[in-house]
């Protein structure tokens, strides 16, 4: 298993409103045909931005809230440097801890990782090694603005790089809401399912053109058996120089159950 590769794949899962114009002097001579306008223009403009919050809470309506989640994944990957796939068993303690452990082909434990705010820990079990790294280790393997939050989020499939600043929204043709909004590093067209606001689509792009980097990620396999709108299946293509192709199938996941997080570093491994 090539662990940049299987890592990358089992974490990623990526018309701002004109600034008022300062308020001049009105004239007591403007007629009220003026003033109407005037008014009419303001309530457009309220009714535009009362729409673009309520877009923004319709991206969000579907957040999951839990305190701990575990899943059984399996991951596959086609890139530049060839496919594989793998076994991943996820356990997450909200806002603190992430575990995983990845199993190869054959069943065999290969890497171990730990992940809290501040640091990322990567056992390799086979080459009895130990890696400790900083969180910034997820933004250098992947090449993109990671923090904890944000992988968490990616691996419960709640939407990640979500701005406020909505440029527009339209109906498709197959009646989905097309969101789009502008953050920091990000172009971000959001689809979700008109009728229950299920995240179905992401489309990523960097801001920064001269990236010319995308990342499309689709959501589907809704499951509720949990109480909880869940994405079980997730198709992710990342491109810049290369493409890379993703797919993770949730086999098993549970909500709010008792876990724990074994990471016992044995004495006779190496640092890298």
């Amino acid at each position: 298993m090539r662990l940049g590769y299987i890592f990358f794949c089992v974490f990623i899962i990526f018309y701002s409103c004109r600034p008022a114009k300062k308020v001049q002097k009105i004239q007591s001579a403007i007629s009220k045909k003026d003033t109407g306008q005037l008014v009419m223009l303001n309530k457009r403009a309220a009714d535009s931005i009362n729409q673009k919050k309520l877009m923004f809470k319709k991206v969000i309506a579907n957040n999951i809230s839990y305190n701990t989640f575990n899943a059984k994944v399996r991951v596959e990957y086609d890139g530049k440097e060839g496919g594989d796939e793998a076994t991943a068993f996820i356990r997450i303690k909200k806002d603190s801890l992430i575990w995983l452990s990845l199993r190869g082909a054959l069943g065999i434990e290969g890497f171990r990782v730990q992940v809290t705010k501040d640091s990322v820990k990567v056992m390799n079990l086979l080459k009895k090694t130990i890696q400790l790294r900083s969180i910034a280790f997820l933004q250098e393997m992947t090449e993109l603005p990671f923090d904890f939050k944000t992988l968490q989020d990616l691996i419960i499939g709640n939407p990640v790089f979500i701005d406020s600043n909505i440029v527009s929204y339209k109906m498709d043709a197959n009646n989905n809401l097309n969101i789009l909004m502008s953050g920091e590093y990000f172009k971000h067209l959001v689809t979700l399912d008109n009728t229950n606001f299920n995240l179905l689509h992401s489309k990523l792009d960097d801001v920064d053109a001269a990236r010319n980097r995308t990342c499309d990620i689709t959501l589907s396999g809704y499951d509720r058996s949990t109480g909880v709108a869940f994405s079980t299946q997730r198709n992710i293509s990342v491109a810049e120089r290369s493409k890379l192709d993703i797919k993770l199938d949730f086999k098993q996941y549970a909500f709010n159950q008792p876990i724990t997080f074994p990471f016992n570093i044995p004495k006779n491994y190496k640092k890298q």
